[in-house]
Formats: structure tokens, sequence, C-alpha cells
């Protein structure tokens, strides 16, 4: 009995000991210490994506007149070495393409607001004689419900209505092209003196890498431009085709506005496919329906087939990537997004080629390829020593043409041999 209570007598000692070596243990603190350096740069970052929403229209002219720059500048080249000058040349081009746009308005636009003035005005008609035929089909009681809520009989007055509210937006987009147009223009006027002012911002060193992009740019969006005509010339002539065969009316203005409208992403198609069926269904209900299905499959045909590879071959992009800077571009830029998603994409891929940074999977840039750029920044440094900037760009301009011509001949004969 004693030896039992002794013993319980030892233990609570022991639990009092415990009790207090837990109690006295320090406690350890986490300290989290960030360098001024570090928030100095999130601070920049932060800056720097508001900045970037504040000027995206700033951004989308600059970009927009690039393209131009980029589509009108082999044109001008072109006649340049056919002997005019250069300020000849781009005034003939953009006449030239003035007469060209207004042709084609005054083919596409009067006959179709012709053809919408007239669908206005049929509208209520219309809903009463598709309701009176489906009036004996028990089946289209909900149909005609839904027939008959539709509000056709102000619609003149409301299209009317929402052209007004449209006006201002309309106003300020022509103010925005505009300033677009004449930046391209005088961005094609001076070159010299417009690629001077990114030369003046970059060290000399690299004026040859940097001259490499910018060709290479011009190739990617000359490209683009190309890739675009195709795929609205292919469509234009479909649709003029498909109406023809028919004998629909206004075959040539809807083909022109399907050409148009194909330049959009995705939609382009089907919104060029809408007049398309409202012109077949004057041959008959059976025929509009064969017109539409006949259009939706050469969508999945164009969106599917034609694009990604038109595109993935002027542009070096895997059809894959085509398709995922689509989705990318419309999600985050909306229509125009969509439209710059592709020169963007194949921008990118270029730079990080040409920058040699080695992504996981590529192989590493060869000894060869770095000293052939070492001997052409010292050939570069040499010529241009004492000299302005401006000229030294266009010393810059040729050695980087040189070096392209030499790989794309280097790359021609490594094929022939391979094969």
């Amino acid at each position: 009995m004693q030896r039992a209570v002794g013993t319980s007598g030892l233990a609570r000692p022991a639990h009092r000991v415990i009790a207090m070596t837990s109690l006295d243990a320090p406690t350890k603190h986490v300290r989290i210490e960030l360098a001024p350096k570090t928030i100095g740069v999130v601070l920049a970052v932060v800056a720097g994506i508001w900045l970037l929403g504040q000027l995206a229209t700033v951004l989308s002219v600059v970009t927009i007149a690039l393209v131009l720059v980029g589509t009108f500048d082999p044109l001008v080249a072109w006649l340049e070495r056919r002997g005019l000058r250069r300020g000849r040349a781009l005034v003939l081009v953009f006449v030239l393409a003035a007469v060209a746009f207004a042709g084609f308005v005054l083919l596409m636009v009067p006959p179709l607001i012709a053809q919408l003035l007239h669908m206005i005005e049929r509208a209520p008609s219309a809903r009463e004689h598709l309701v009176h035929s489906l009036q004996g089909s028990t089946w289209a009681r909900t149909l005609i419900g839904a027939l008959q809520d539709l509000p056709v009989d102000n619609l003149s007055a409301r299209a009317g209505a929402a052209m007004i509210g449209y006006s201002t937006r309309l106003f300020e987009i022509i103010g925005y092209g505009m300033s677009t147009l004449f930046l391209a223009i005088y961005l094609l006027a001076d070159p010299a003196r417009a690629k001077g002012l990114l030369y003046s911002v970059v060290s000399r060193h690299h004026h040859v890498k940097l001259a490499t992009i910018l060709l290479e740019l011009k190739v990617i969006v000359g490209g683009y431009m190309r890739g675009q005509l195709i795929t609205s010339i292919a469509i234009a002539a479909f649709v003029f085709a498909l109406l023809t065969s028919i004998g629909a009316d206004n075959a040539l203005p809807l083909a022109l506005f399907a050409g148009l409208t194909d330049i959009l992403p995705f939609v382009g198609g089907y919104v060029a496919s809408t007049p398309v069926v409202i012109a077949a269904a004057s041959q008959g209900t059976t025929v509009a329906v064969i017109v539409a299905g006949v259009m939706v499959l050469y969508q999945e045909f164009e969106s599917r087939i034609l694009v990604p590879r038109v595109y993935g071959k002027v542009l070096r992009l895997p059809p894959a990537v085509v398709l995922v800077a689509l989705l990318v571009g419309g999600t985050l830029g909306g229509v125009l997004g969509a439209l710059l998603a592709l020169p963007i994409a194949a921008g990118l891929q270029m730079l990080i080629h040409e920058l040699r940074v080695d992504l996981p999977g590529d192989v590493p840039a060869s000894d060869a390829t770095h000293q052939r750029d070492e001997r052409a920044n010292a050939v570069y440094e040499q010529l241009s020593a004492g000299i302005t900037t401006a000229d030294a760009g266009v010393i810059a301009d040729d050695i980087a043409t040189k070096v392209r011509q030499t790989e794309a001949a280097s790359d021609t004969v490594a094929a022939d041999d391979h094969r």
C-alpha cells in the first residue's frame, strides 16, 4: 500500500516537470522579409499592367499601323525597284488602295442596304404568312406564340434609333482609323528615320539582331495578310458560285460581304451566312435549308482545315498553336485580339528563336550560329563607327538581309542533302 502511494507520489512531480518544460520552451517565430528591390519589381509590374490597360487603344492603333506598314511596304519597295521614287510609289499604292476600297464599298453596300430595307418592310407580312401556314399544326402552337411575340411592327423605327445611338461610336472608330492610316503613311514615307528612333534606344552591339527581328516581323505580317487574303477570296468565290447556281439575287454583293466578314475569326463566316440564307429563302424553304447546311459545312472546312494549314504555313505555326492563339486572343482582346492573335503568336515564336532562348525540349543553338552572330556584329561595328544612328540602321538592315539569305541558302542545301 505504501509502495503504491509512493509510486503515485513520484509520478506527480514528473507531470509537473513536463508541464513546466512545455511552458518554458521558447516559441519559434517565422519572419518573412521582402527586400526593397523585390517590392520595387512587384510594384513596377503592377504599374506596367495598369499602364498597358490605360494605353490599350493607343497600342491597338500602333499595332494596326505596323500591320499596314508590313502589308504595303513590299509593294512600295517593288515600285522603287522599278524606278519610282519612294514618295510617288507611296502615293500610287495608297491611291490604288483607296480606289479599290471605294469600288468594293459601292459594289457591296447599296445592294445590301436595299435588301435590308426590303426585309424590314416585309417582316410583318412574312410573320403573318408563316403563322397562317402553321395554324393547322398542333405541334407548332409554342412556335406560333413565339412568332406572334416578335417585335417586328416598328422594326424600321427601332433600327433608325439604334443607328443614331451608334453614330458616336462610329465617328470615334473613323477618327482612330484615320490616325492609324496617317501613322502608317509616316512610317512608310521615311522608314530610316522611324527605325532610327528605335535603334537609338538599343545598344549598337545588338543592332544587327534588332534588324533581323524587324525583318522577320515584316515577313510574318506579310504572310498573315496573304493568308487572310486567301481565306477571304476562298469564301467569296464559294458564296458567289453557290448563289449563282441557285439563281439568287445580289450574288456579287453578298460574296463581297462574305469575304469582308471572313476576317473576323470564328464568327465571321457565320455572320456572312445569314444574308446568304436569307437570299436563298426566295427560292423556297428547302433551298434555304440546303444552303444553310452547305454554309455550315464550309465553315467547318475553313476553321478546321483551311485556316490552320494556310496560316500555319505562312506564319510557321503548327495548326494546334493557330487554334489556341485564336482562342486566347479572342478571350483577352475580343474581336481585335482575335484578329491580331496569329501575327502576335508568330512574332513571339520568332523572338524566342532569334534571342536564342532555349525552351524545354529544344535543341540548343550551335556554336556556328553564335560565331556567325559575333562576326556579323563585328562587321557592323566597324562599318557603323562614327555615323548617325539612322545611317547605322540602314547598314544593320543590309547585314541582316545578307545573313538571312545565307541562312535560307544553307537550309536549302541541307534539305537537298537530306533528300
